[in-house]
């Protein structure tokens, strides 16, 4: 296959010897030379084709680097072209390096200038981890061995990257090795230029203060490794791990294990905001890399899980202002194993579901009691028979994680929610597609029915939450109010026949809203960090939510009253569920087990244990005798009660 350079072909698509388009009539073959065979990429102001090289016998593989800017505006397309021409300058200059991709060629032809260059093969790294999980502490260290004399030899050119970033690290396949690639922001500097004032470039989660300023400098490019590194091993996104209110990186709490401290020391070291407390060249992070025992405290650190890794975008975080209840007088009930409840049932793991290639993120139980349902971050749905385990129906549902699943109180309906922004409707019984729900502008995190099946209510990172008819899919109305992401969503019918939402936050916060008169009635604060998980007991007298800060809070929320705190081991907690008669509460977190809460004592009865990672949510059965979790290890675990013998 052959494949038409014109930007403007609508046809592009040629036969594997054709010397001009068929369509168009384009010249196929760059410089007579290169050969396009597929678009691999398009970023701000060009074009990326995996192409062959057909002047020699092998036709190796190479990549055509075409310039056609999104923007043509006079300023930007010449700024744009001055960026695509020190590309092709600084790969002359530094590409006889084995970790940095060799320039080919670099001319103009029908009127598009063109860059040629070694195609790398292999994964970048942001592919990596989205596919193999969040890196060990060993392969963080491997990296920063492999990569910082490549910084080392780049920054004895006196070229600054500028633009260094998981995209922009590719593992080639052959050697293992890491290569640095796309150095269209790279800048080439003297020693009296250094202290000029240039271009902001890069981008914005991983560049430091003095970037975003014009004043890159080479420990710019040690700060943004840093930042990468943090990324790596965690699978979050970095505007995520940093704190903007203590102006400081918070990552380490979002690692599932102790991260040694000598490597700790060393990436806080490399993510300093002032120049001065930072390394000042690579050769000084290889000193301390290097320290006497260091890899083998490494190896004896607990391995990395398989976590889900947030798409690196921005966000457009709007400010709004609420009315709330403010919590006095918390009572607390620290969690450890109570004998006070009646404990005349244990529960055991009766099987583990195997099959999702990416952490499970939600699990349900079908009310006829015969299936369970999940989602995953490997974009699909399944079901599953309760009585054998065995996969009955996979669908690959979106074009990213499924965050979030939902059932109508019938069952006849499956609501599922992305990140790609959208919900989706299928038919439960049969897996039928049904119909798809646009309208948020970021992912979504939360979905459920109302008690009737009449309404679907969703809540997104566009820190809004949006009403549809659950029938037709229409949208009814846009609830705005919170700070910041809404990540956890509870319906309840009154007694009167109203409906009222819950929703918790990022910002901290619940939101009580009406579902008839769509508004926000107020507002319960109390929990320090983001409110992951809501249920209601039974009676829908008591709220019960689970936050990052690693406390469930039980709520008389019409009263606006904090009734109890269960304090646990400050493991965020990602999920709660209740049991239907109302006497036990499920909890599971970043502490990989789950806990088992007797609501009336409010004290901890029992740990189940047995994930190897964050379990991400759980669910109890109907009839309240099968439990079902979720975890980042890709594994669905099935616990069953059973009685405790007699004695």
């Amino acid at each position: 296959m052959s494949y038409c350079l014109n930007p403007y072909c609508t046809s592009p698509h040629n036969p594997d010897l054709a010397q001009f388009c068929i369509h168009c009539g384009f010249r196929l073959l760059l410089g007579d030379r290169y050969r396009a065979l597929q678009p691999i990429g398009r970023g701000g102001f060009g074009k990326t084709f995996l192409a062959v090289d057909e002047y020699k016998p092998s036709r190796p593989k190479c990549v055509i680097k075409q310039f056609f800017p999104q923007r043509q505006e006079q300023a930007d397309l010449a700024r744009s072209r001055e960026l695509f021409r020190r590309e092709a300058i600084q790969l002359e200059r530094l590409g006889s390096h084995p970790q940095i991709p060799e320039l080919l060629a670099h001319f103009e032809q029908d009127q598009y200038h063109y860059l040629v260059q070694e195609y790398i093969e292999g994964q970048n790294l942001l592919q990596e981890v989205s596919r193999q999980g969040a890196f060990s502490d060993r392969q963080v260290w491997e990296l920063l061995n492999d990569l910082l004399p490549v910084l080392e030899y780049i920054h004895q050119h006196q070229v600054i990257h500028r633009d260094i970033k998981p995209q922009n690290i590719i593992r080639r396949r052959d050697r293992q090795q890491y290569v640095l690639v796309d150095f269209g922001a790279a800048k080439s500097v003297g020693a009296n230029e250094l202290a000029r004032t240039g271009t902001s470039i890069g981008s914005p989660e991983f560049v430091p203060p003095e970037q975003t300023l014009g004043k890159a400098t080479y420990a710019s490019d040690l700060y943004s490794l840093g930042v990468t590194c943090l990324y790596l091993l965690t699978g979050v996104r970095p505007a995520d791990l940093y704190d903007t209110e203590e102006g400081e990186w918070n990552w380490q709490p979002r690692v599932a294990h102790a991260v040694p401290s000598v490597l700790r020391q060393i990436l806080d070291r490399l993510l300093q905001g002032a120049i001065r407390k930072r390394y000042s060249s690579a050769a000084e992070v290889l000193h301390d890399l290097h320290q006497p025992d260091l890899l083998a405290r490494l190896d004896q650190s607990a391995p990395a899980v398989v976590t889900p890794v947030a798409p690196i975008s921005s966000l457009d975080l709007t400010e709004h202002r609420l009315g709330s209840f403010a919590t006095t007088q918390l009572p607390y009930t620290q969690a450890a194993i109570s004998p006070g409840a009646d404990l005349a049932v244990n529960w055991v793991c009766r099987q583990t579901l195997t099959g999702h290639r990416n952490w499970v993120r939600s699990v349900l139980f079908h009310p006829t009691g015969h299936l369970l349902l999940s989602g995953s971050g490997d974009k699909t749905l399944r079901w599953w028979r309760l009585d054998t385990g065995k996969l009955v129906r996979e669908v690959t549902a979106h074009d990213s994680w499924v965050r979030a699943i939902a059932l109508s109180p019938d069952g006849c309906v499956l609501a599922s929610a992305s990140n790609d922004r959208t919900i989706k409707l299928w038919n439960c019984a049969t897996g039928d597609f049904l119909q798809t729900l646009t309208g948020h502008h970021d992912w979504i995190r939360a979905v459920t029915f109302s008690p009737d099946g009449q309404l679907l209510f969703s809540g997104s990172q566009d820190k809004t939450i949006r009403l549809w008819h659950a029938t037709t899919g229409q949208p009814l109305t846009t609830l705005e109010g919170h700070d910041h992401w809404v990540v956890s969503l509870a319906c309840l019918l009154t007694p009167s026949g109203n409906i009222c939402l819950f929703s918790g936050s990022r910002d901290t916060t619940i939101g009580i809203w009406s579902g008839q008169q769509r508004t926000l009635l107020h507002q319960l604060k109390g929990h320090r960090a983001a409110v992951n998980a809501l249920a209601l007991t039974p009676d829908g007298k008591t709220l019960i939510s689970g936050s990052d800060d690693g406390t469930i809070r039980l709520w008389d929320w019409q009263a606006g009253r904090c009734l109890q705190v269960l304090k646990g081991d400050g493991h965020a907690i990602y999920s709660v569920a209740l049991s239907p008669d109302g006497e036990w509460l499920l909890s599971c977190g970043q502490d990989k087990a789950l806990k088992l809460w007797h609501l009336p004592t409010r004290t901890l009865q029992q740990r189940l244990s047995g994930h190897q990672a964050w379990v991400w949510s759980v669910a109890f059965s109907l009839d309240g005798t099968m439990i079902a979790s979720g975890s980042w290890d890709t594994t669905i675990k099935l616990w069953q009660k059973e009685a405790l013998p007699s004695h």
